[in-house]
Formats: structure tokens, sequence, C-alpha cells
């Protein structure tokens, strides 16, 4: 079994390491085929609910290993076919109703970028850096760079990092929206896990779902109408899951309790604060 992707599952977070600090985790194509089988498994086993994606050494992924690149006999055809494996698994972790929580150091360039943004929430270090790199070797995104940036950060802002030699900084990309949250670097493993943790250990099924149904636009792109029938589903389907009838019951015994000790102006204040 390849060790350039570590994986394990504890406590219903399954735990991916890209595992190549040496090449500042630069995907090669073992990597991408390991890639690829990892979010395969993680999608069809029932004790995962949620991810946490991070890195071993200094940076989080520097993007594609250049210097095996360039040894393909087979030219640009090899590397289309490796794109189209580490896409493969990137759609996977995409549609799978399993947030994802990315713990991000050191440096992210190139495909990196598109490694990162397959999560839903982004936890960078203060040391972490951000650019995109692709044109400085002549190269055009891949890793989903060219849809999940702009996604993130807007058109004008995801141009600028791909058409100049910009970096970013933790805090701007925090202010960009490229992330979610800085933390120091010696918190950054602490904090991704309790994330994980706080969905594992809440409503986990509910919030696979939500992040599935904030996706699907991004995934397969469809209209208002169908966005509208999903959600009816999906929120119909959830009602009837164990987790949402005891909260929905402890909510409804909550407010009862208020109604009856409040003024019902206070009862009201104090339920629409609690409402989702």
């Amino acid at each position: 079994m390849s060790d350039s992707i570590l994986f394990e599952v504890d406590g219903g977070v399954a735990h991916v390491t890209l595992n190549r600090p040496t090449r500042l985790n630069a995907i090669n194509d073992e990597a991408a085929y390991r890639w690829r089988d990892v979010a395969a498994e993680i999608a069809e086993r029932a004790d995962v609910s949620a991810v946490l994606l991070d890195a071993a050494g200094p940076a989080f992924c520097a993007g594609g290993d250049v210097a095996a690149m360039a040894g393909f006999g087979e030219g640009g055809s090899m590397i289309a076919t490796l794109a189209h494996v580490i896409h493969e698994g990137h759609h996977t972790f995409a549609t799978m109703p399993k947030p994802i929580v990315a713990a991000v150091q050191g440096a992210v360039a190139g495909g990196g970028l598109g490694f990162m943004l397959t999560a839903d929430y982004v936890v960078a270090g203060e040391a972490a850096s951000f650019a995109s790199k692709y044109a400085d070797i002549g190269l055009t995104p891949d890793c989903g760079v060219s849809t999940l940036l702009p996604e993130a950060i807007g058109t004008r802002r995801a141009l600028e990092l791909t058409l100049t030699s910009r970096r970013l900084g933790a805090r701007e990309a925090c202010d960009w929206g490229l992330v979610n949250e800085v933390t120091t670097d010696a918190a950054l493993a602490a904090r991704s896990r309790e994330i994980a943790a706080s969905w594992v250990d809440g409503a986990a099924a509910a919030f696979g779902q939500a992040k599935r149904l904030v996706r699907a636009q991004t995934v397969e792109p469809r209209s208002y109408r169908e966005a509208l029938s999903d959600e009816a589903a999906t929120i119909g389907a959830a009602f009837e899951t164990p987790q949402a009838t005891e909260r929905i019951a402890a909510f409804a015994a909550r407010s009862s309790r208020r109604q009856t000790a409040s003024a019902p102006s206070e009862s009201a204040i104090a339920q629409a604060e609690e409402t989702p």
C-alpha cells in the first residue's frame, strides 16, 4: 500500500494526510491514484461522518511534482491522465455528504490550492502562504483550481492569483475568503480536530447533507427549481432521522417552558434566537 497519502479512521473521522514531506507533498503518479482510492473508500464507509485533511512536514502541498513530470516519457498524455485521476478523487470528496476540514501549514501552491479547496472549512497556520505558480512553468490550472478558486474568492481575485506572481499570507488569505480562520501553527492540529469532532458529535447526517446541498451547484450545475426540490426532499428526510427527532423534541420542550414562564414578547425573542 502507498504511504504517499496516509489514511485512518478514528471516532467517526477519516484522517487523510498528504505524506511526501521531502517533496513538500507535491503529488506524483503514486499519490494521484492513492488520492482517488482513499476518496472512494471514505465515501463508502458507514463509520465515517467527517474528514480531516492535513499534511506532513513544513508545507501543505506544492502542487504537482514537476521533477517527476519532467521524466514522463509519455509527455502531456500522462499529465492529462493523472489530472483525470486526481479529479475523480476531488469529485468524490465534493459530492460525498461528509464535511471536510483542512489544516494548512506552510506553502500552498499550484494544484495544492485545489487539494485544499476540496475541504469545506479551511484552518490555516500563521505561517501559511498561498500562490498559483502555474504560469511560472508554462502550465495551466488543474485540480479544480479554475472552478474552486473563483468560487472561494471571486473571479477578479482568482485571476489576480493565477495571472500574477502574487503570494498571500495567512491573514490576507482569510480576508480574501480563501481560508476560514487563522490560528497559531502550534494550535493548528488541535483546532482542526476540534472542528471535525464537532461535526461527528453533532447532527452528523445533517451537517453532511448541508455540505452536499451547498456544494451541488459547483459539482453539477442545475436550475433553481431543481435545487429547491432537492432541499425539500432532503429536509423531509432529515426530519425523520433519530438525531433530528431528539433535537426537535428538546427544542419544542424548551419553547413550551418559556411560553409558560415568560411574557409573550420575551418568549418569542428567546425562540427566535434559537430557531435554525
